[in-house]
C-alpha cells in the first residue's frame, strides 16, 4: 500500500472521528456485537489460517486465539457502558459548590500493530478495546502470518467502513510509512528492537503508546515445589505454539536439590503430551518461517541436549528440546529463545536468585513453583516483572479481569478488560462549578479578615 493510500485512510478516519459518530455507547456496543458475530461466522477459516501459518491444531487455534478474542469482545459488550461512565469524586470544601468527576474519552485515531506468533488474538484483543473506548483504528497485522492477516482483513472489511476501522497489510515498507504519520495513540506488540523504533517515531509526535514486548521470562522451581505437577504445567506452557509465546517460560531456574527429579519428570511429560516422535504429532506446530527456524535451531547445543534436538528444515519443525548443565555464557542464554528449547540452570538460595535477576533485563513474565507461602510472598515482592503465575505458567494473560503488560525492557502499559479500555482512553478531570452562589474569598482585593480565615480553614 502506498503512502498516499495511507494518508487518505488516516485523513478519512480523522474526519470520521471528529464527526462524533464513534462516541455514543450504543454505537460502540453495536460495533462490538457485529465483530463478535463475524468472527463466529468465520471460525473455521480462522482456524485454518492459523494452521497454515503456524501449524496450530483446530483445538489450539480456538483455545489460544479465537476463543480468547471472543471472550475479550464479550467483556467489552457487557461492560463498556460501565467503563465509559463518568465517575464522581470528592470535591474539596474550598471549591464549594461544585461537582468533580472523571470522564473517560477516546484518544481518537489509533494505530494497532500486531505480531505473527498469535496473529489473530493479538490483533482482535486490542481492537476490541479500541472500539469500546470510542476510537477509530488502523490495524497493521504481521506480514509473517499472511493467511491469518488475510482473514483478519476479510473480517474487518465485512464489519466496518474503512473510515472507522481499516487494515493495512504489507511488510517493513508499510510499517515505516505508518509510523511516520501522526496518530493519537499507538498500540504495538512485538520484539524489543522494533518496539524501540515505534517509540522513537511516536516521540516525534508526542504520541502516547503501549508497548507489549517480551524478554527472557524465568521459571523458578523451588525445593518445596510439587515436582510432577510443576513439570506437567511447565511443559504445556513452554512448548505451546512451539515456544513462540511472549510469556512462555524462557528458561528454568531449578533448585539444585530437586533438579534431577524435575528433569526426569519434564522428559516424561514431553513424551506423554507430545508422544515419542513429536515431529510426527499432527497437533504439534512449526516455527513461523525459515529465518526464525534457522535462528532457533542455532541455539541448540547438542552436547547439552538430554531430550529432543531433532529438526526438520522442510517443515520448519523443532522437537521439544531440553538442555541441561546450561550456563549463562551459552548462546541459548544470550537472547529470548522464542522456540521449543528449555535450558535448565540451577540455584542454591533465593538470595542468590535475587542478585542474579536484578542484573537482568526485566522480564515480561516470571513463574514460581513453590509450596512455601513465605517464599512466594518474598519472590513476588522482590523481583520486578510484568506479571506471572504461582504454580502455573502463561494463564495469567487469559483473563479480562487483570491487566496484562510488561515493565522496563519488556514493555510499558497494559491491556485486557477495564485496563484495556483505559489504555485506549484519556480520562478527563472536570469540575462543574455551580452558578447559584459564588464565594468571594478568592478574588482581589484579598480580604485578610474573615474570608482569609475561612480560606485557611477550607484548605487545611
Amino acid at each position: 500500500m502506498s503512502t498516499q493510500n495511507i494518508d487518505e485512510i488516516l485523513e478519512n478516519q480523522r474526519k470520521y472521528f471528529q464527526s462524533g459518530v464513534t462516541l455514543p455507547i450504543d454505537f460502540r456496543i453495536e460495533m462490538l456485537k457485529k465483530l463478535y458475530q463475524t468472527i463466529k461466522k468465520y471460525g473455521t477459516e480462522i482456524e485454518d489460517a492459523l494452521t497454515k501459518d503456524l501449524g496450530k491444531s483446530e483445538f489450539e487455534g480456538f483455545m489460544c486465539e479465537e476463543g480468547l478474542a471472543l471472550t475479550e469482545i464479550s467483556d467489552m459488550i457487557k461492560h463498556t457502558r460501565k467503563y465509559a461512565a463518568e465517575k464522581t469524586v470528592r470535591t474539596p470544601l474550598a471549591q464549594f459548590a461544585s461537582r468533580s468527576y472523571k470522564k473517560p474519552s477516546p484518544y481518537g485515531n489509533t494505530l494497532i500493530m500486531s505480531p505473527w506468533n498469535y496473529p489473530f488474538l493479538l490483533t482482535i484483543d486490542p481492537l476490541a478495546d479500541a472500539i469500546a473506548a470510542g476510537n477509530t483504528a488502523i490495524v497493521k497485522p504481521s506480514a509473517y502470518s499472511p493467511a491469518t492477516s488475510e482473514i483478519v482483513r476479510k473480517i474487518i472489511e465485512e464489519c466496518f467502513e474503512p473510515e472507522y476501522v481499516a487494515v493495512v497489510t504489507g511488510g517493513r515498507k508499510e510499517n515505516a510509512a505508518l509510523l511516520e504519520k501522526k496518530f493519537d495513540f499507538i498500540f504495538f506488540t512485538g520484539s524489543s528492537s522494533v518496539g524501540k523504533e515505534v517509540l522513537r517515531n511516536a516521540a516525534e509526535h508526542l504520541t502516547p503508546a503501549v508497548l507489549e514486548l517480551g524478554g527472557k521470562s524465568p521459571c523458578i522451581i523451588d525445593s518445596s515445589a510439587k515436582i510432577k505437577l510443576a513439570a506437567k504445567r511447565v511443559v504445556f506452557g513452554k512448548y505451546l505454539n512451539c515456544g513462540q509465546t511472549c510469556v512462555a517460560p524462557d528458561y528454568i531456574l531449578c533448585h539444585s536439590s530437586v533438579k534431577d527429579a524435575f528433569l526426569k519428570e519434564v522428559c516424561a511429560q514431553i513424551k506423554k503430551q507430545y508422544g515419542e516422535n513429536p515431529l510426527e504429532n499432527p497437533d504439534y506446530g512449526k516455527i513461523i518461517n525459515e529465518k526464525h527456524f534457522e535462528r532457533v535451531a542455532g541455539l541448540i547445543d547438542q552436547n547439552k541436549v538430554v531430550l529432543g534436538g531433532q529438526v526438520n528444515g522442510k517443515t520448519h519443525q523443532i522437537a521439544p528440546t531440553v538442555m541441561d548443565n546450561v550456563t549463562w555464557e551459552d548462546v541459548v542464554m544470550q537472547e529470548e529463545i522464542f522456540g521449543p528449547i528449555m535450558p535448565i540452570l540451577t540455584f542454591d538460595s533465593l538470595e542468590e536468585l535475587y542478585a542474579l535477576l536484578a542484573d537482568k533485563p526485566k522480564p515480561l513474565a516470571l513463574y514460581f513453583f513453590s509450596e512455601d507461602r513465605n517464599r512466594i510472598r518474598e519472590v513476588t515482592e522482590r523481583c520486578s516483572y510484568g506479571g506471572g503465575c504461582i504454580n502455573d505458567v502463561v494463564i495469567h494473560l487469559a483473563t479480562s479481569e487483570m491487566g496484562f503488560g510488561g515493565v522496563g525492557e519488556s514493555g510499558m502499559g497494559s491491556y485486557h478488560g477495564k485496563t484495556g479500555f483505559d489504555a485506549f482512553s484519556h480520562t478527563k478531570s472536570i469540575v462543574d462549578k455551580k452558578t447559584w452562589m459564588d464565594l468571594p474569598m478568592r478574588y482581589q482585593p484579598y480580604n485578610r479578615g474573615i474570608y482569609g480565615k475561612l480560606l485557611h480553614m477550607f484548605l487545611k
